[in-house]
């Protein structure tokens, strides 16, 4: 590996450990920056002073610290994502004259940030604040056709883990993946009467650098007054224009030769 300054070293750092669902050995860490096993302590052991990792000596691994948290609650109080969503919401709702909404996953739920109401159209329960199963809502079932597999089989391990609003809805974990797949071949998600009877919804991922789910962009409409796969491409539009200002690479990217 070419010489790099020190700090992007650290970033990197900070960027392999933050993708790991666990602390790693310091094998892992070196392996990942291509760095001499000895680089690599060094590197860990200075930004261990600092609070951006943190050595378990009993586990011979290491973790992210309580200064790279701390950074994470700035990055959540400055409300980025919201601010650079309202507009490009606001535009989704200009065009297609149906509500939008901005939704991210918290565990087996989905948390609703914005929501950018069409003129005439009736109050939602998707609200800013409101959470709702992420199995049941086009923007939850976006979020979770992104994840890796394994995440969603922890998330929904068995039927235990599913409820319902309408009676509707997957309810076992082999009718969610089935689901999932759908949706990973169409490339949007969908769902009819699920969460409100007479209304229907599409949603589609925002995507990181690493290609994982930070948010969902939807909308809700009135099945037959519009086109569900219409809706979706305008959807498709603002999430990858959101994706490509967070500095990810749209789906369909991802998916090109």
């Amino acid at each position: 590996m070419p010489q790099v300054p020190a700090a992007t070293r650290a970033l990197r750092v900070l960027r392999f450990l933050a993708s790991q669902p666990a602390p790693v050995p310091l094998a892992h860490v070196a392996q990942a920056l291509d760095l001499p096993r000895s680089s690599a302590y060094h590197l860990l052991a200075a930004m261990a002073e600092e609070g951006f990792v943190t050595h378990l000596a009993d586990e011979h691994r290491w973790g992210l610290g309580v200064a790279a948290f701390e950074v994470g609650s700035g990055y959540v109080r400055q409300e980025p994502l919201q601010r650079l969503a309202r507009r490009p919401l606001a535009s989704l709702v200009d065009r297609t004259g149906q509500s939008a909404h901005l939704a991210v996953l918290h565990g087996r739920d989905v948390l609703y940030l914005l929501e950018e109401r069409a003129p005439g159209r009736p109050p939602l329960v998707t609200d800013v604040g409101v959470r709702l199963p992420a199995h049941l809502p086009a923007s939850g079932r976006a979020l979770l056709a992104a994840l890796p597999p394994a995440q969603v089989r922890a998330l929904y391990p068995d039927a235990a883990a599913f409820t319902s609003r309408t009676g509707t809805g997957p309810t076992t974990p082999g009718r969610l993946r089935a689901l999932l797949t759908d949706t990973r071949q169409r490339g949007w998600a969908g769902e009819e009467g699920e969460i409100t009877p007479g209304l229907a919804g599409v949603a589609a991922p925002v995507l990181d650098h690493n290609g994982l789910p930070v948010a969902a962009v939807a909308l809700t409409f009135v099945p037959g007054e519009d086109e569900a796969a219409h809706l979706a491409s305008e959807v498709l539009r603002t999430t990858t224009l959101l994706t490509r200002r967070l500095g990810g690479r749209p789906a369909a990217e991802m998916l090109a030769p």
